[in-house]
Formats: C-alpha cells, sequence, structure tokens
C-alpha cells in the first residue's frame, strides 16, 4: 500500500491558479483599484467645485468678522511672523487660471473674481493705507500645472 500522496497540483485543483487566471485576477484587482481612484477623483473635482461656487459668492463683512481677522494678524505678529495667509483658492478664480499671478505681471488683480477679488478691494481699501502688504502666489502645482492660489497680507 502506498501511503504517500501526490504532491503536484492538477489544473482542475481549486488550489491551482493558471496563469491566465492569474492575469483575469490581477487585471480584476487594477480594474477595482483605478475605479476606486476614479471615484475618488471625482469626489475631489465636485467638492473643488462646490468650493469654486461658494467663493464666487461675496460675503458680508461684519464687525465679527473683522475682529477676528486683526486678532489673527494680532497672533502671528506676537508669534514673530511677518506674514499670514489670508486665503488659499484655486487658480480657476483667477480669469486667467493664474497665469499673470505667477508671472507677477501688473495688473494681476484684475484677474481675480468671487470672494478672492472682494479681499483684494478690502486690501486696497482699509489694509494698505495701514502699511499692509499683498502677496500672492500660486502655492500647488498638480501635475504641472497652477493649483491654488495664496494671498497673504504682510507686514514687518
Amino acid at each position: 500500500m502506498n501511503t504517500q500522496q501526490s504532491s503536484t497540483l492538477e489544473p482542475g485543483d481549486d488550489t491551482f491558479m493558471s496563469v491566465a487566471d492569474l492575469k483575469a485576477y490581477v487585471a480584476e484587482v487594477e480594474s477595482a483599484k483605478a475605479s476606486q481612484s476614479y471615484a475618488a477623483i471625482e469626489r475631489a473635482e465636485k467638492a473643488k467645485q462646490e468650493m469654486i461656487d461658494k467663493l464666487m459668492q461675496r460675503v458680508e463683512i461684519t464687525p465679527e468678522k473683522v475682529q477676528s481677522f486683526l486678532s489673527r494678524v494680532k497672533g502671528a505678529a506676537e508669534r514673530g511672523e511677518t506674514e499670514m495667509m489670508v486665503m488659499r483658492f484655486p487658480s480657476a478664480l483667477c480669469a486667467d487660471h493664474g497665469r499673470a499671478l505667477n508671472n507677477s505681471e501688473a495688473g494681476w488683480p484684475d484677474t481675480l473674481v468671487g470672494q478672492p477679488r472682494q479681499f483684494y478691494e478690502i486690501w486696497q481699501e482699509r489694509l494698505e493705507p495701514a502699511g499692509y502688504r499683498l502677496k500672492a502666489m500660486i502655492v500647488d502645482w498638480p501635475d504641472g500645472f497652477p493649483g491654488d492660489v495664496g494671498l497673504f497680507v504682510a507686514w514687518e
């Protein structure tokens, strides 16, 4: 009587995966990953568009908002900082998607729309006469293209 068991796996055995089965499995896993990535990209794009829509609406400048802003500036100055990011927004809120701003062209503020434009106007009316400077720059570059813009107030 032979008590040895066969250690070879047969193609019909569930524990054996052919190359074709392996390739199909890998393709299915990759497809699932891509589907999840696509869903994540769609969610991110939707959130970005919602933010753009919100930032296109002017906001009411209340005494509480002014006081909050001044408190943030004072706190930054007390920590020894000489500037503070006031706003970060997608470059889509620039009429030219940030090109003029990135190239420091004269008139770049004219490309701003929505709340970024509103902040620029407030800076011009109230903060610039008080000695604050305005700095603007592209703060991220997804896929090599201008992403978000940062608006900063600066003092020394």
